[in-house]
């Protein structure tokens, strides 16, 4: 049996391995003339963690991304909310991580080329169109730039890998437009610097006006006494403009540090870390609406082609390996490619619906909005502005919608 997949990203090369580890021959495709470590940090919670373990990257995880201690929630002025633990600290048998996207893609690159062979990626292969009969489907690739004819191929099913401007899911949804704008724009950045706090924790600050977001994300500069230091700046612009290929990956000014001169930490000083910063780019905080089908025929969808969700909540990439487990699952245990393909839409696409609607509605980060409609000044107490019921009712429900409850997942073990 024979697997095409469009895309080289995280989730696609995670579903490459799954596939690979049932014996399936698998070819991988992906547009960009040369791959790259490009992006910057990203965190994989418990439930993808678990998959990447299964896949037997564990030493591999475990030297590459720092193992996230918690996930703090403050107040703009440096006050603590709330002290999420995070993975094997919140008593889960699989660690989450905080992990530069770009190390994260080449660690599966190179465990997929190892086990597959280095053959089985090609480059400069944009997506162009299929053609599926009773007996499979053929992939035709193009040369991104000049259009011209550069791969084509046979298989038993064809999946869509290719992110949020996924060329596969076009051709289903023709009529989709660009994507979703939240209304806010993001600043990202990261720079190697000294450690705050314990070089393992994680925090988000101020509101869902004005917000930051910073993470220690890199092993190997923490054994050296040092701390890669992710952060995202997102400012509410109100603006409900179209958005075009230009808004994304561009390189940003530093006006919107001004949102955060009152931000105020005795362990960080944000405008500092975000003026510092090399090299800082600007996106637009988007997402897709959820679909009703993702699986046609012998083709599927998967990740951000399936189901573009916000970046809240820190679980994107851990869906799309969630996706990656279930497809490999489906197909391995059928001999009906398009009955199993359709079993794992089944699977898979209410539970992503829903966290892309939970994350619509900041969820997971609803302390921060609660706080920020009660707090006063800084000399406010938390404790006075927020209960412990408050937030147990939040940690639950998120945890529950997006799949990462202690004892579930910790009763699936490494299976």
């Amino acid at each position: 049996m024979k697997a095409i997949i469009a895309g080289a990203g995280p989730g696609g090369l995670t579903a490459a391995l799954f596939l690979h580890k049932i014996g399936w021959d698998v070819e991988v495709y992906e547009s960009t003339p040369k791959i790259e470590p490009l992006g910057v940090g990203i965190n994989l919670l418990p439930h993808g963690t678990r998959e990447l373990m299964v896949l037997g990257l564990t030493d591999e995880l475990a030297n590459t991304g720092i193992q996230t201690r918690a996930l703090e929630y403050r107040s703009k002025y440096g006050d603590l909310i709330y002290s999420d633990p995070r993975g094997e600290h919140a008593g889960f048998k699989f660690p989450s991580y905080s992990i530069h996207r770009g190390h994260l893609q080449f660690l599966l690159l190179d465990a997929f080329k190892a086990r597959a062979g280095a053959d089985k990626v090609h480059v400069n292969c944009h997506f162009e169109r299929y053609e599926e009969d009773d007996e499979g489907v053929t992939a035709y690739f193009v040369d991104p730039e000049s259009k011209s004819p550069t791969a084509e191929d046979r298989g038993d099913i064809l999946i869509g890998a290719d992110g949020v401007h996924s060329a596969v899911r076009k051709l289903f949804y023709p009529n989709d437009g660009p994507p979703r704008y939240e209304g806010l724009m993001m600043w990202r950045g990261a720079m190697e610097r000294e450690p705050y706090l314990d070089g393992k924790t994680m925090f988000v600050a101020g509101d869902h006006n004005v917000k930051a977001v910073v993470y220690p994300m890199s092993e190997p500069s923490r054994r050296k006494g040092k701390s890669l230091v992710n952060w995202v700046a997102e400012v509410r612009d109100g603006n409900s403009r179209p958005l075009n290929p230009n808004d994304w990956n561009r390189k940003g000014s530093l006006e919107f540090i001004e949102n955060y001169r009152d931000f105020k930490f005795d362990f960080i000083d944000l405008p500092q870390l975000f003026s510092e910063t090399e090299t800082v780019y600007e996106y637009p905080m988007i997402d897709r609406d959820p679909v009703n089908q993702w699986s046609f025929g012998r083709v599927t969808l998967m990740g951000d082609a399936a189901h573009a969700m916000l970046p809240i909540g820190a679980n994107g990439t851990s869906q799309a390996i969630l996706d990656a487990r279930a497809l490999a699952d489906c197909v391995g245990s059928s001999k009906d490619m398009v009955a199993a393909l359709r079993e794992y839409e089944q699977l898979r696409l209410g539970p992503t619906a829903k966290v892309v609607e939970s994350n619509r509605n900041y969820d997971s980060e609803n302390y921060l909005d609660i706080v920020a409609d009660r707090i006063k000044g800084p000399d406010d107490k938390m404790e006075d502005l927020i209960t412990q019921d408050e937030i147990d009712t939040i940690t639950d429900k998120y945890r529950k919608i997006a799949g990462f409850q202690v004892k579930a997942l910790n009763e699936k073990g490494l299976n």
